[in-house]
């Protein structure tokens, strides 16, 4: 009777009132990267937002690895953290912006921005639990974010939304160099700004 109850308990699906060290941990580091996010949106100071976001961006690294994920996980680390992160703090000190707080980086509309967000994280949130209601991942198997896992379910499945994010990355990267030449063009055409006449070239010399 013990046996045949202990074999029952071993087959019975994992729920959420059992939950194992590894789950537990998954919603902490969710919390302080919940946590991070929030400071990052919500602070004045650039340098700060900037600091916090590799916070956030460090916690969603160890989330992946969790999961057993540990090639997104790295990928996380070393392009979100250690090149996006890197390019917004260079960007700051180029652009010599303040280093303290910024009232400019407050913005009017954060009631807006607050019910959009919610909204978008409410229908994200039910996506995913409809989606994946009984997908259990077997976080004692095998690594199932491996390199070639990850390759091979990338372009036989998730071909179309790949090369559709690599458009849009590049259509960004177009909009942002036409953006910096017309404000190129406008600070050189702006009053004051007026370029010498050749009468002027000579008289300089």
């Amino acid at each position: 009777m013990n046996h045949a109850a202990a074999v029952s308990l071993a087959a019975a699906p994992p729920g959420f009132l059992s939950p194992t060290g590894v789950e537990i941990a998954f919603l902490l580091v969710g919390l302080v990267t919940l946590g991070a996010a929030l400071i990052t949106v919500t602070t004045r100071q650039l340098v700060h937002a900037a600091l916090w976001l590799v916070v956030a961006l460090g916690g969603l690294a160890v989330e992946y690895l969790l999961l057993t994920a540990e090639f997104i996980a790295w990928v996380q680390v070393l392009i979100y953290v250690g090149s996006v992160v890197v390019l917004l703090l260079f960007g700051l000190m180029l652009t010599r912006a303040p280093i303290g707080r910024s009232p400019d980086a407050d913005s009017g509309n954060r009631w807006a921005a607050l019910a959009v967000a919610t909204a978008a994280a409410a229908a994200l949130v039910w996506v995913v639990v409809d989606a994946f209601r009984a997908t259990w991942i077997d976080l004692d198997g095998p690594p199932a974010g491996t390199t070639r896992v990850t390759g091979q379910s990338l372009f036989q499945n998730w071909v179309l939304p790949f090369e559709a994010l690599s458009v849009l990355l590049l259509a960004a990267l177009v909009g942002a160099i036409v953006l910096s030449r017309k404000a190129k063009a406008d600070a050189s055409a702006a009053p004051g700004a007026t370029a010498d006449t050749p009468a002027e070239k000579e008289g300089a010399r």
